[in-house]
């Protein structure tokens, strides 16, 4: 990670006020990712709190042979509800978030965010709420290893790959989507041929078209 030229922070004013953005630009560090890099590290402390300014990153849980499983996303606009969690609790991070793209974020420093708790009321609602909705999808993909088949998890997967990059085009290998549904690729290739052959996307190399009935 590296210190970057200023990203527009207008993407938080709905929820933020706009002293407090002031603030955040004036004392957060400009951090930028490039695409693929980790901003945070499992069985590593958390120094501060990220507000993603441009570009999105996955959250994901790694076991001790490497295998990894897709948690959540983190986009523009929000923040890492674990980030929030690991820094109240004084826990190091149980997950691993790496930037799916080129991103910016502004990294405040864990006291000021506590500080910002009583200060500001939009704050603490946003605080509230990145923690809700960040459980909620920690569950809805234990729900989804627990009681989905691979065939629909792996038609939710684009999906949301598709809802979060607004593209109907998914740039990824056969054996990152297994890697990111905890499968093995050979898996992912067959269902994948099969909805294919369903007319419900289209294949090429490394890039799979979404189509409207998927």
């Amino acid at each position: 990670m590296i210190q970057e030229t200023a990203e527009d922070l207008r993407i938080f004013s709905s929820v933020l006020e706009p002293q407090l953005l002031a603030e955040v630009e004036a004392k957060a560090m400009l951090v930028n990712v490039n695409s693929g890099g980790v901003a945070l590290h499992i069985g590593k402390p958390v120094w501060g709190i990220p507000l993603i300014a441009k570009g999105t990153f996955k959250a994901t849980r790694v076991n001790d042979e490497g295998q990894e499983i897709l948690l959540y996303y983190v986009k523009a606009g929000e923040t890492c509800a674990m980030s929030f969690t690991c820094w109240m609790t004084n826990q190091v991070s149980p997950i691993r978030s790496t930037a799916e793209e080129d991103s910016v974020l502004y990294v405040i420093p864990g006291k000021l965010a506590d500080e910002w708790m009583q200060q500001y009321s939009c704050w603490r609602k946003f605080v509230m709420n990145t923690v809700l909705d960040g459980f909620t999808e920690i569950v809805r993909s234990i729900d989804d290893v627990a009681f989905k088949k691979m065939d629909d998890r792996l038609v939710s997967y684009l999906k949301q790959k598709s809802s979060i990059t607004g593209s109907s085009l998914v740039n990824q290998t056969h054996q990152q989507i297994a890697d990111e549904l905890g499968t093995n690729r050979v898996v992912v290739s067959r269902l994948l041929k099969k909805l294919e052959i369903d007319g419900r996307l289209l294949l090429y190399r490394n890039q799979i078209k979404l189509l409207r009935q998927l």
